[in-house]
């Protein structure tokens, strides 16, 4: 006996209601006991003393059968003054709670709720709220995690935008103003590069011997326009056409363009755009005194002079009107012979017909001497020897090293020509909204990397509203696990004593 007295009652809490309705320890319709009990709580507790102990019952926690005893005590000790003689209080505060009371013990409806509340926070209210929080940790996480790849991107934007600069050649300060500065210089430059090409000649005299060498019955001269920039430097289009240095150079209508305050309008400094009105001299290769003899211009000098009695056109006797020779530059043009005009004005490497011939005369050039070094650097055999025996000095003196040092002048040329700066520059000059899509282009890359960091500050504010919201569900949680402690320990008391003290456990209540 004493043995089964001290054999303990396990109880799985998810099936305590059923347990406790199949022992008759409450009564199948607790429900609509529990729902009338609640109705009567709701009216009593509109009058309430006053009294500390009272508000912190009441004071966000589920009124349940043991507060009811508790607010029973302290009404005995506020309402004492209401008592009769038979021991009855005519207060009706007191009636209310001793009526509430009476209606728990009813059918132990008082230890079917509390079985009812401990599951619904077992299985819903505490998993819930630990599923919050486990939420609000993994989206801090997840903040964390977008903050640091919110500041990798922005950091490589804008990398990426300085490395842009980098290649355009600017600092990144004020992109506009430091590209239309760029294509000022653009001349200089290009007369430097003009003037390195005097260091060819040998080059130039070692191709042009080869050509001749191979060719025996060749006159063409090779990499025309190199030897005219290597002699003379980056002239303009009109001395390598003419031979002749212009007398003036009067560089094509609408050139300069002064910049607006609002820098919406490109300076293009002494570079200029080919417009529909920039005037162009044609030479048709045809003579004053040729088009006096040839042209009939419907004029009879003659007549006229019969018909008005005017004297001839130059002043003297009208019989010599056959030697009036008409002077059409003087009357009709303001164009001087020796002057550079229109697109003849502009450099040889400013203009992208001739750089383009030039760069490619230089890479002619350069393949030629890769190919004579390779021919070195491969073992002589007979024929290769006796093909050059009579070769012209020029041929036979060449060494690895000297042909070597005139291809890297070239390869030097080449790149510092088609470099992708330069290629920027080119673009600049040739098209001036080019300025603006390439502005608009950098500017891009800072607005995504200021968006990013925009929503960089975002993540920190979501991870801190997580962390806000976790911090205010933990003490919640830490409250109902304590008061469902406080319900599982009320709950295995009160069938312990239905028990003659048996020990109880509710099982599977991981709190």
């Amino acid at each position: 006996m004493q043995d089964y007295q001290n054999l303990p009652i396990d109880i799985q809490t998810s099936k305590l209601l059923d347990w406790l309705v199949d022992r008759r320890h409450c009564s199948l319709k607790w429900q609509g006991q529990v729902r009338t009990v609640r109705e009567k709580i709701a009216m009593a507790i509109q009058d309430m003393p006053e009294n500390e102990e009272i508000r912190r019952l009441l004071a966000g926690s589920y009124i349940h059968y043991f507060h009811c005893l508790r607010i029973v005590e302290i009404l005995k000790g506020t309402e004492a003054s209401t008592k009769n003689i038979f021991g009855r209080y005519s207060s009706q505060r007191m009636k209310d709670w001793q009526e509430v009371v009476f209606l728990y013990e009813k059918d132990n409806t008082y230890l079917v709720e509390l079985a009812s509340l401990l599951v619904r926070n077992v299985n819903y209210e505490i998993p819930s709220l630990k599923k919050q929080i486990s939420k609000c940790q993994q989206l801090q996480q997840e903040y964390s995690r977008k903050e640091e790849e919110c500041q990798l991107a922005a950091t490589e934007m804008r990398e990426r935008f300085y490395s842009s600069c980098k290649q355009y050649g600017i600092t990144g300060d004020d992109v506009r103003l430091e590209l239309l500065a760029l294509v000022k210089d653009l001349p200089s430059q290009l007369d430097e590069i003009g003037a390195g090409a005097q260091g060819l000649s040998e080059a130039i005299d070692l191709y042009q011997a080869c050509v001749q060498f191979v060719c025996e019955s060749s006159t063409e001269q090779v990499v025309p326009l190199l030897r005219h920039v290597q002699a003379r430097g980056n002239t303009t289009i009109y001395e390598w056409r003419r031979g002749v240095k212009p007398a003036s150079v009067e560089r094509p209508m609408g050139e300069e363009v002064k910049e607006p305050a609002d820098q919406e309008v490109i300076d293009w400094g002494d570079f200029a755009v080919e417009t529909a009105s920039a005037p162009e001299v044609v030479d048709y290769g045809i003579s004053v005194e040729e088009a006096s003899e040839e042209i009939d211009w419907g004029i009879s000098l003659e007549s006229d002079a019969q018909e008005s009695g005017a004297t001839s056109i130059d002043g003297r006797d009208r019989n010599a009107a056959d030697t009036v020779k008409i002077e059409v530059l003087d009357t009709g043009s303001d164009v001087q012979e020796g002057t550079a005009q229109g697109p003849d004005a502009l450099s040889l490497l400013e203009t992208p017909e001739t750089r383009n011939q030039f760069i490619d005369e230089l890479m002619e050039l350069e393949i030629f001497l890769s190919q004579r070094i390779v021919e070195m650097s491969e073992e002589a055999d007979i024929l290769s020897v006796s093909q050059f025996q009579l070769a012209p000095p020029i041929l036979q003196d060449q060494t690895k090293k000297k042909l070597e040092a005139m291809a890297a002048a070239l390869q030097d040329l080449i790149g510092r020509l088609t470099s992708l700066r330069m290629q920027h520059l080119f673009m600049i000059l040739a098209s001036p909204r080019y300025v603006d899509r390439v502005t608009e282009l950098l500017r891009q890359k800072l607005k995504q990397a200021d968006l990013l960091l925009l929503k960089k500050e975002q993540m920190i504010q979501r991870r801190q509203e997580a962390l806000e919201e976790q911090a205010s569900l933990e003490p919640k949680l830490d409250h109902l696990v304590q008061k469902t402690k406080e319900l599982q320990k009320l709950i295995e008391a009160d069938i312990s004593k239905r028990y003659n003290g048996r020990p109880v456990n509710l099982m599977g209540a991981s709190l």
